[in-house]
């Protein structure tokens, strides 16, 4: 519980340290409702949690300078390992013209793709907060744009390496055997202190968005290699290796179609492999006369490793509805289902959002497995973790 008391300290002394800014953020409660027994004693079928994220922000000279801090904790009253705490931004920011720099602890997005964000790499997955992959822990980094006619190059040094975290023994959507995170292999001698680079050119033509990437340095998704743990206890390591990587990233408006793609080719000490996900969303903008626009979606998932892919999408197509009523409420809905045409079964997921009076929102998620194949080693232990997911979060 030591991160609790420090949270709850940095909460009641920041206001007095960070007088003259800006704050705002969030605070919520979560429960999940996992809908089938568990397989291992350990777990449990409901889950409560609570979580905060407040932001400081404060800017000189018209916004060309600024600061930002972003903490974020969770307390988990089940699963230990994912009462958790992260600095999600720590950083200062500085307009030069031409040049932008922003130093210290951020979080920097790329991708298009709605099933998956295959060139992604920057910042470390959140795997805590979610089975979706959208959330990811600050990076500490030197981070560089030049901005020039013919595209913006973002140029990156990431000082220190941040470790994937993982559901502990009471935690669900986790193998059997619980992943040893005290005890990471890299396979650079520097280990979490190697020291990664990364640059991505992007442009807009017309009605394209494009963007190509490179990175170079310690994987951000560990093998999980069977060992023992300093009890003897068999566990999962996860193993670290220094990885090449180039990506793309592109989107073209066509009407009311956006085509999107992202790509990879990666490069390991053992391995060569090709990503790739594709596909489209159509909007039948004001249906039936009203305000509400649909959207549908369509992805194919393709890894060149294929059942030998540590990801459960390696020969798979999504398909999904999004649904936009455009109301003053900010309502939400997305659902989909991420199929595999090798037969190795469905995933599938619905989000939906609304905000309530002036500060409060209410969220929904949903995801359930059926038919997944028991040959699957990625999805097959978690077969029985469908579950039902209930946030509401109050605005300040």
């Amino acid at each position: 519980m030591k991160f609790l008391f420090r949270l709850t300290l940095l909460l009641v002394i920041s206001p007095l340290v960070f007088a003259e800014g800006n704050w705002s953020g969030w605070v919520s409660g979560e429960y999940r409702y996992f809908t089938n027994d568990p397989l291992e004693p350990q777990q449990e079928i409901h889950y409560w949690s609570l979580a905060a994220q407040p932001e400081y922000y404060r800017e000189w000279d018209g916004g060309d300078t600024s600061f930002t801090f972003t903490p974020f904790g969770r307390w988990d009253a089940q699963d230990d390992e994912r009462s958790h705490a992260d600095i999600r931004e720590l950083n200062g920011y500085l307009n030069q013209d031409e040049w932008q720099w922003v130093v210290g602890i951020s979080r920097v997005f790329w991708g298009v793709t709605e099933s998956v964000h295959l060139v992604d790499i920057v910042n470390q997955t959140d795997t805590l907060e979610g089975v979706d992959g959208e959330e990811k822990l600050g990076q500490p980094m030197i981070h560089a744009t030049w901005i020039q006619d013919w595209g913006d190059l973002d140029l990156f040094a990431l000082i220190g390496f941040r470790e994937r975290m993982y559901a502990g023994e009471k935690g669900r959507i986790r193998s059997p055997l619980i992943v040893d995170t005290d005890n990471p292999v890299y396979e650079s001698s520097q280990e979490n202190k190697h020291i990664d680079f990364a640059a991505r050119w992007g442009k807009s033509f017309d009605t394209w968005d494009l963007g190509l990437s490179y990175f170079y340095g310690t994987s951000r998704d560990p093998r999980l290699e069977q060992g023992l743990n300093e009890e003897g206890e068999p566990v999962l390591i996860p193993y670290y290796d220094l990885i090449n990587q180039v990506g793309l990233d592109a989107q073209v408006f066509l009407g009311d179609w956006t085509w999107k793609l992202e790509a990879l080719n990666q490069r390991r000490k053992d391995e060569i492999y090709s990503a790739a996900v594709g596909g489209f969303e159509y909007t039948f903008v004001g249906i039936f006369d009203s305000n509400v626009d649909l959207g549908v979606l369509s992805e194919y998932l393709y890894d060149s490793r294929g059942s030998a892919a540590p990801t459960p999408f390696e020969r798979d197509i999504f398909i999904g509805l999004r649904l936009s009523p455009n109301d003053a409420q900010s309502t939400e809905f997305l659902a989909g289902v991420v199929y595999d045409l090798q037969g190795g079964g469905e995933v599938y997921r619905i989000e939906a959002s609304r905000r309530f009076y002036d500060s409060w929102k209410v969220s929904f998620e949903a995801q359930t497995y059926s038919g997944i194949d028991q040959r699957d080693p990625l999805l097959y232990p978690v077969r029985d973790d469908d579950f039902l997911q209930l946030d509401i979060a109050w605005y300040f």
